[in-house]
């Protein structure tokens, strides 16, 4: 794949399957997707930007008699001198430009094969004239001494080099004489060079390349020298070899979570590119890269639990039928969101005085049951009401906070109440103006969070109203492979008016800059964290709000899809993520329901949630035996809420993911880099679905080690049953009890291997592997409950007899608690000696070794009754506690 302009990060404005036609997001409406200008590039050890993706082929073909510097390319190295869609390159129009022409086999369906144009090997680039030492690293000068094809390329570039950190490399590449618009991430400055690196960092200097290795092995992680740098005002390429043929990370396509290497093009409106190859050290990769963009905010404990939905609520009658069946059948379930269902006229900040009349009551009975209400948002405001009428656009454009077209007018398109001015959300008095508006909508309706979708922004026509001017904004020398073949098609015109800049510019940036305007909005509205959920993404986005995966469909490989989808977040920093359970388009079956809602119940953000005009799909609506199945694995999910906040408050505090591939945790076994059919909650639990049709098994990989069934572990040491044949019953404070409960449960002792797993259709495969100390919870039917409800720990011995895990408690609502120091935070370990339990807090207790209790178990539970204001920690295990 190519990236033009800029190179960023994720974001769901364009989804597509890999090799297949886009998929539509939003509501049906295609999302779209393009880059702006400006150039970053970062080069983090274990990774780095990668333009294309190669790989060596093979294959006999005659030849015709070509120059020898064209032969001597081998076709690993041939990168693409002629990369613009529907052009038939001929050999003239290529060597117009200066490269080689060689015919290769036709290549495989939807592959664009090996590039019949290329570069040669003595292509004009950039040479590095000048390289002086600054305080954190190089500063160079490059210049180019003969034109390149792209128009107005740039003569002089400046090489900023800093070696940040021993782990972190920053490599920047800029106009040297003109100032530049730049993405405005804030990103952590050096203040010192780095002093024991463990990279080493060559330079090619004519023509100019960078070669980045792994100090220790030599490993070449970037090389920039195999293609010329191509630096023109609006077309930038740099190009490099990879380590590994192993290419996570590229977001906005549906598709296998292991990239194809196979002369793949991918267009991205961003991108975070991760490479991983048989070293364990590549797991670090993922805190590196969020010490850059920024960790992830911490949700509110709610925000974990079951969330439902659907385009297609008539009233607020209806809505409120589902939250009560859902309450009767005892189905857990912590938030009831509305579509656009709920606006008057589908305009922002309005609620239907007839059909939802009653909203305002249906979210003060959500509250007095422990539930949330979230309610949808575009950015997009109607434009069309009788002036004085419509605040939201009256104010609006008073204070001037809308994009405007290149005469200064307000840019109107067209969204879901019709004619539409869109929020410069680059604005900062924008920002005010947001929050005025939810302040006046939560006078009426007390959300509890947000939705902000078609953010892109999404147009339903191609620029404006008036269509978009003549110019190489709107219509540039490159247009790469977007919906439509226009930058302006289904959003908002390139060259729109911005306060920051042109919209070329800000493009990738307006779901970023809303998701923060919102989550700063809802924060100044009740004074706890927000709960904020958006289409379009951008680096730091995980911030400020969580993301679904847009609009999918109810068919079984889409929900394989989300799979890959809620792995690539978790990488790119977002761990709160989920799919629409059971599929938003088209009409779902049982079985497919069923089987989703088990695979959901996992997804770190769990929304059932499906289009209007198609059957409802709630757990209540199914026969008994899927309902029963799809409550039971929501109460697995609930039992878990501690352990799934505890791996929150990692992600937050050091960028850990929450659900995570299984190489992350297993790099040198080579199997699991291609898994992406199970994953992992944390490092401990194995989550093996099915994801195929009329199937009652399903075949997954279990590495090496012991594997606990999770089921039989719960199912013969119930929660609060003393089966001691004494006392071992130690009390922490008042408010905290312990019971230490053995448990026999069916077990896997894997060398590593692929296992057929009993799976019928009330069934889905969870596995805790060896090692690990889980804190779960009873469960209720809202998170509020089970919070009340005693703390278990699930103790699985490894085979040295060692266990550790931890526990992150607070209020789950208050605003920086860890900062603030209003937290408990325990690490538990086990070993053969005894068990200990370290933290924060003000008691300690000694209470007894396991094994005083129970002669040779493999797994504990350990459970008690949590009191929101006790802190348990320091615990420490002695023999004679129980003597």
């Amino acid at each position: 794949m190519k990236s033009y302009q800029k190179l960023t990060q994720p974001s769901a404005c364009r989804l597509e399957e890999e090799g297949a036609a886009p998929a539509p997001t939003g509501h049906g409406k295609l999302a779209p997707c393009w880059v702006g200008s400006g150039l970053l590039v970062a080069a983090v050890l274990l990774s780095a930007i990668t333009v294309w993706v190669l790989q060596q082929v093979s294959v006999g073909w005659p030849r015709p008699t070509l120059p020898p510097k064209c032969l001597l390319v081998p076709e690993s190295h041939r990168f693409d001198c002629y990369p613009e869609r529907h052009v038939v390159v001929t050999q003239q129009l290529c060597e117009s430009r200066g490269c080689c022409f060689i015919e290769s086999p036709p290549p495989a369906a939807g592959k664009r094969g090996v590039p019949w144009c290329f570069y040669p090997p003595d292509f004009p680039s950039y040479t590095l004239e000048s390289l002086n030492e600054t305080a954190l690293g190089m500063v160079g000068l490059l210049v180019r001494r003969e034109k390149a094809y792209y128009p107005r390329d740039i003569e002089m570039l400046r090489l900023d080099v800093e070696f940040e950190t021993d782990t972190r490399l920053h490599i920047k590449i800029t106009d040297a004489a003109n100032p530049r618009y730049e993405v405005p991430l804030e990103v952590p400055r050096a203040t010192k060079k780095a002093e024991n690196p463990i990279y080493s960092l060559d330079f090619s200097w004519d023509p100019f390349g960078v070669v980045l290795r792994r100090r220790a092995t030599g490993m070449v992680l970037l090389n920039t020298t195999v293609a010329p740098l191509i630096f023109a005002d609006q077309f930038l390429q740099i190009s490099t070899s990879l380590p590994s043929k192993f290419l996570y990370g590229l977001g906005e396509h549906r598709g296998p979570l292991l990239h194809s290497m196979d002369w793949s093009t991918l267009t991205l409106c961003s991108l975070s590119p991760i490479t991983s190859s048989f070293n364990a050290m590549e797991v670090a990769l993922q805190p590196q890269y969020q010490q850059v963009i920024g960790f992830p905010a911490m949700p509110p404990f709610w925000a974990l639990g079951f969330h439902l939905c659907r385009w297609g609520y008539g009233s607020s009658n209806e809505t409120w039928q589902t939250v009560r069946a859902m309450r009767n059948y005892q189905i857990p379930q912590d938030a009831q969101w509305n579509d656009i269902d709920y606006m008057d006229g589908y305009r922002d900040f309005t609620f239907d005085s007839q059909k939802f009349a009653s909203l305002p009551s249906l979210v003060e009975d959500l509250h007095k049951h422990g539930q949330h209400y979230v309610m949808i948002l575009d950015p997009g405001i109607s434009s069309t009401d009788p002036n004085g009428s419509y605040w939201p656009f009256d104010e609006g454009l008073r204070r001037g906070l809308f994009l405007n077209t290149t005469q200064g007018q307000t840019l109107i398109g067209q969204v879901w109440p019709g004619f539409t001015a869109f929020a410069d959300f680059s604005n900062p008095d924008t920002h005010q103006w947001w929050l005025e508006n939810l302040q006046r909508f939560h006078a009426h309706v007390p959300f509890d969070g947000l939705w902000i979708d078609m953010n892109e922004p999404s147009n339903f026509m191609d620029g404006s109203e008036e269509g978009c001017p003549p110019g190489e904004l709107d219509s540039p020398p490159y247009t790469p492979a977007v919906l439509g073949d226009s930058l302006s098609a289904k959003t908002v015109c390139a060259s729109a008016k911005q306060k920051a800049s042109v919209h070329y510019n800000l493009h990738n940036l307006y779901g970023l800059m809303e998701a923060k305007a919102t989550a700063s909005a809802l924060i100044q509205i009740w004074g706890k964290r927000p709960f904020v959920i958006s289409r379009s993404t951008f680096p730091s986005q995980g911030r400020y709000s969580g993301h679904w995966l847009g609009d999918n469909r109810s068919q079984w490989k889409d929900m394989y899809y989300s799979i890959p989808g809620l792995l690539s977040f978790s990488l790119f920093g977002i761990p709160l993520v989920g799919a629409d359970i059971c599929g938003f388009s088209g009409s779902t079956s049982e079985e497919l329901c069923t089987r989703w809602m088990q695979l959901g119940a996992f997804y770190p953000f769990a929304r059932n949630h499906n289009t209007q005009n198609e059957k409802a799909q709630d757990p209540t609506v199914f026969s008994p035996a899927a309902r029963t199945a799809m409550k039971n694995v929501l109460l697995t999910r609930y039992s878990l809420l501690p352990f799934l906040y505890t791996l929150f408050h990692r992600a937050h505090l050091q960028g850990d993911t929450v659900a995570r591939p299984l190489f992350f945790e297993f790099p040198q076994d080579v199997t699991t880099l291609g898994l992406d059919r199970q994953f992992l909650w944390g490092r401990s639990l194995l989550v093996t679905p099915v994801l195929d049709p009329g199937v009652d098994s399903v075949t997954g990989y279990v590495p090496r080690g012991t594997w606990y069934d999770f089921y039989t572990v719960r199912s013969t040491a119930a929660l609060g049953r003393d089966p001691c044949p004494k006392p071992c019953v130690v009390p922490l404070t008042p408010s905290y009890l312990y019971l230490l409960l053995p448990a026999q449960g069916s077990s896997m002792n894997s060398s590593g291997e692929m296992v057929k797993m009993s799976a019928p259709l009330d069934h889905l495969n969870l596995h805790i592997r060896e090692g690990a100390i889980l804190p779960t919870q009873k469960p209720g039917t809202t998170s509020e409950a089970t919070r009340r409800n005693p703390l278990c720990l699930i103790v699985t011995l490894s085979s040295s007899d060692t266990a550790w895990g931890d526990l992150f408690w607070d209020d789950g609502e208050s605003l920086d608690t860890f900062e603030q120091g209003s937290y408990s935070y325990v690490v538990f370990n086990v070993t053969q000696v005894g068990c200990s339990g370290e933290g924060r807090g003000a008691t300690e207790v000694t209470i007894g070794t396991l094994t005083s209790c129970f002669p040779h178990p493999q797994f504990y539970l350990i459970s008690g009754l949590p009191s929101p204001q006790s802190q348990l920690l320091n615990l420490s295990c002695s023999i004679s506690a129980l003597i």
